[in-house]
């Protein structure tokens, strides 16, 4: 399949899977768009994997290994694989980044909860900031308080996403909120998974991460007049389509529980609007002091691996003991599975 073909087939997956991104990705520059579609189908079909398959350790397991061919120039025969592997030897793509994001989906296959907002924020750095940081080194946007705002503006869409789901995530027996918040209010995390509510207590949850995540929403536009003129309304776009469906659920009485917030068409398409207005009139201020604030303290190192331009970033250096250590955990829980169920498969692990 040609490069063109596998940029079309990437297309259509996100088309139907990831309505907020493919609004805003048609507001981008041609190239940044199909640098941006071969990320965003590679980041969906990844997480698609993982969430659709039952052996969700396996599924991240066979997700190292496709990545390890991307890496190799040697990728698996998918459209989603090819087309991420062209675009990580035209960007020299930091390995770190995509591997964060590998790092979030293998938490969730051991089934980690978050202690505290700082450990939400740190999964958010995996699971969304990542992926803002790889659009900086697509945009070619390599100044470190740029990526730092797109990290911020990461974090606060993944701060959405776990508000908007917290009745979804509960009825499949997952937590995100701090265990430290269910603890105030009274909770464990047994008692929540049973009865999430809606109610006061959940109530008061939800509004405190729409909080943090409105915070970091205002930090991220610093970093929009950083970016490439022809980028920047697409940005904007998706920062004010996810912070909309934020305030669909306040008017809701924060409730995300009995129902699920959503932008609709018409809405997405005045949102877009705006982005184009607020970038063609300048109104994100190019001298805001905001744009060098320190970065998150949970993507320090995302910043730091996307504004290097060394090949040293590119191979992932300096997290590879940590990402070693997780997968070992990962393969110890695999074999125990096996063994309890009858025996190692012959073989080893599948490679999906």
């Amino acid at each position: 399949m040609s490069g063109a073909a596998d940029l079309a087939a990437c297309e259509a997956a996100i088309r139907t899977g990831s309505y907020s991104f493919h609004a805003a990705s048609r507001l981008l520059p041609g190239p940044v768009r199909d640098g941006a579609i071969a990320l965003y189908a590679f980041c969906r079909c990844a997480d698609d994997t993982v969430d659709l398959r039952d052996d969700k350790v396996r599924a991240v397991m066979g997700l190292r290994d496709r990545l390890e061919r991307i890496y190799q120039g040697r990728p698996a025969n998918r459209p989603a694989d090819r087309a991420f592997a062209d675009l990580v030897a035209r960007v020299a793509m930091p390995r770190t980044l995509p591997e964060a994001l590998l790092e979030g989906f293998a938490w969730d296959a051991l089934g980690r909860r978050h202690a505290t907002l700082s450990d939400v924020r740190a999964y958010s750095a995996r699971v969304a900031a990542a992926v803002g940081a790889m659009m900086c080194v697509i945009m070619q946007a390599r100044d470190g308080d740029v990526i730092a705002r797109a990290c911020d503006l990461g974090v606060a869409m993944q701060l959405t996403n776990i508000a908007r789901d917290i009745g979804e995530d509960a009825a499949a027996g997952r937590i995100y909120l701090p265990l430290d918040w269910l603890a105030e209010e009274g909770l464990t995390p047994e008692a929540f998974l049973r009865d999430p509510g809606p109610g006061p207590a959940t109530a008061r949850m939800t509004r405190k991460l729409l909080f943090e995540a409105d915070r970091l929403y205002h930090r991220s536009e610093a970093g929009v007049a950083g970016l490439p003129l022809a980028c920047r309304p697409a940005i904007l776009a998706a920062r004010h389509i996810y912070a909309a469906i934020g305030g669909q659920i306040a008017r809701a009485g924060h409730d995300s529980v009995s129902r699920r917030a959503r932008t609709g068409a018409a809405r997405k398409i005045a949102l877009a609007t705006l982005a184009l207005g607020q970038a063609a009139a300048g109104t994100v201020m190019p001298r805001s002091a905001l744009i060098h604030a320190r970065p998150l303290a949970e993507t320090r190192f995302l910043v730091e691996a996307a504004a290097r331009r060394t090949r040293e970033a590119a191979a992932g250096e300096g997290r590879a003991e940590a990402l070693l250590q997780l997968f070992a955990q990962l393969e110890a829980r695999d074999r125990t599975r096996s063994e309890q169920s009858g025996g190692i498969e012959r073989g080893g692990i599948r490679a999906i």
